[in-house]
């Protein structure tokens, strides 16, 4: 048995000779040395498994309800950006309603026709276009009503000026 132990141990350090020992003596066979603690069942050198936790039932599915925490404002803050977004297009809109209705009525057309075809067809219920003569002009103020995406909200009209010179 000593000659086994010698050629096991023959190209190994003193220390390493020395532990190897203190291991077989004591019996262990899963390399600790003698006087370690047992590492947890299921678990290689004690450490817990990755995304475990360390108690049994402790802290799992947090991240989910964190991130059910985290999700309102989520909502909240896309909402607002579609209704900013909103906001910003319907003045585009209003806008080109204006110089539409403008053109036609310096043309002696028909500036709420011309408004509501220069908008977006969702749009276009909600566009008023009254226009304003006055000497060799003719003025068209467009209101657009501005959609919302949030029940029971008004945000109220946009509303833009164009003037033309008359055309007759």
């Amino acid at each position: 048995m000593r000659t086994q132990r010698r050629t096991a141990t023959a190209g190994r350090t003193a220390t390493a000779r020395r532990t190897a020992r203190g291991i077989a003596r004591a019996g262990h066979t899963d390399g600790r040395p003698a006087g370690a603690a047992r590492p947890r069942a299921g678990t290689p050198h004690g450490r817990a498994r990755p995304g475990r936790s360390r108690r049994p039932g402790g802290d799992r599915g947090q991240a989910a309800l964190e991130y059910l925490g985290f999700l309102p404002v989520l909502i909240i803050v896309a909402m607002a950006a579609v209704q900013l977004g909103l906001i910003a297009y319907t003045a585009q809109q209003a806008g080109t309603a204006a110089r539409a209705g403008a053109r036609s009525a310096s043309l002696q057309g028909s500036a709420q026709d011309a408004c509501a075809s220069a908008v977006s067809g969702w749009l276009a219920d909600g566009t008023d276009c009254p226009p304003s003569y006055g000497g060799k002009e003719v003025t068209v103020t467009a209101t657009v009503d501005i959609p919302s995406i949030v029940p029971g909200w008004d945000f109220g009209d946009a509303t833009r000026t164009a003037t033309m010179p008359l055309d007759h």
